[in-house]
């Protein structure tokens, strides 16, 4: 067995989900899932099929958020796991949701941090041991820190 790392490709800083599933029809009710969730949701998601012909499965709303999603699929190859980028909106809009879907089996990450996939090489093929999300605490947030952080999520709309 051998560790690796593969780096998530994230040029625009969107914001994604890295999950794990078990079924062929993950990609269509993943899809289902998040246009009923959020109507006019821009996103992509891709799929790593882990029987029969083992291909990337893919769907979404906006092509260059798709292409995204198959490139990082295919950069992870590891039977099962999903991405799904988005645009214009946030994973806690749809990250229960994602968990709803009867064939996900468990969520590794929903951010838009630089984040790197800790994986097991076998000779069966991949598996996703953990992420790296981000970086390290740098350290505790000051009363003006907390200010911020209030201020920042009423800007955006998460709080009154």
């Amino acid at each position: 067995m051998e560790l690796i790392s593969v780096t998530i490709e994230n040029p625009e800083e969107l914001n994604f989900i890295l999950g794990h599933s078990h079924f062929i029809k993950t990609v269509e009710d993943i899809h289902e899932a998040i246009v009923c969730t959020v109507p006019n949701a821009k996103f992509g998601v891709a799929f790593c099929e882990a029987s029969g012909e083992c291909l990337i499965r893919h769907s979404g709303t906006d092509e260059q958020i798709v292409e995204l999603a198959k490139k990082n699929a295919q950069a992870l190859s590891a039977g099962h796991t999903f991405i799904i980028f988005m645009k214009d909106m946030f994973p806690i809009n749809i990250v229960n949701t994602i968990q709803a879907v009867p064939e996900v089996v468990r969520i590794h990450c929903a951010t838009a941090n630089p984040t790197q996939v800790i994986m097991a090489q076998t000779d069966q093929g991949r598996g996703i041991l953990g992420v790296v999300d981000g970086f390290s605490s740098k350290g505790v947030e000051t009363q003006d820190d907390i200010q911020k952080r209030k201020d920042f999520l009423r800007m955006i709309g998460y709080k009154l």
